[in-house]
């Protein structure tokens, strides 16, 4: 990292047993005090909270389990819907940003972990060679399909604005929505190369007959 790199001191997490892609979509139902404090004060504040993997425990504190342990490198999230009309239940929908390198981290008390981030540059904009372009089509007929059946915008997987012409886009729609394990989309989150990127989800499209 250059040291002109965005940084962010004592960002809230959120470790969760997924991974969020830039201009993502992630829905959560909150209920652990922990996480209802932290997204209310994120929401007042209009701040972002970071979202990184699991590598060890469980969304939830579970009695007796041991401790969590996450991922260096995560994105941050923005809340774009929330709704907080049942005690004790937040229901909220957020959109990936940046995604962040972690410097230091900290557990407080009742349980939350903030840490001190570095932002990661955004892909580059790199136009989709010929080759791949099928990766953009099948992913266009996906959302088309979806959108037949009378999807609402709201509830589509993929947000707009669409970007079928970009690598780096593309290829992070189609690692959401991939079964793909989530140590496999935690290394594809962390690849800079956003080409290289779409070419390993093409490999996977073309091996489970999704586009060939």
């Amino acid at each position: 990292m250059s040291s002109s790199a965005l940084t962010l001191q004592s960002l809230p997490l959120f470790p969760l047993g997924t991974v969020l892609f830039p201009d993502g979509v992630l829905p959560l139902r909150i209920f652990e005090v922990r996480y209802l404090d932290m997204i209310g004060k994120c929401r007042r504040a209009g701040a972002p909270f970071g979202v990184v993997s699991l590598t060890q425990g469980h969304e939830v504190r579970l009695p007796g389990a041991g401790g969590e342990a996450f991922a260096n490198v995560g994105t941050l999230a923005t809340i774009t819907d929330f709704d907080a009309s049942h005690p004790g239940l937040m229901t909220l929908r957020a959109s990936g940003a940046q995604r962040f390198r972690i410097t230091s981290r900290e557990q407080l008390r009742h349980g939350l972990w903030v840490a001190d981030v570095e932002q990661i540059p955004g892909d580059k904009a790199v136009p989709i060679p010929e080759d791949l372009q099928i990766t953009a089509t099948a992913l266009a007929q996906l959302i088309h399909a979806l959108e037949q059946k009378g999807t609402p915008d709201a509830e589509l997987p993929v947000q707009k604005p669409w970007h079928m012409d970009d690598c780096g886009w593309v290829a992070n729609r189609w690692c959401e929505l991939l079964p793909l394990s989530v140590t496999v989309k935690q290394r594809l989150l962390e690849l800079d190369n956003p080409l290289l990127r779409l070419e390993l989800v093409s490999d996977v499209l073309a091996k489970t007959g999704i586009a060939q």
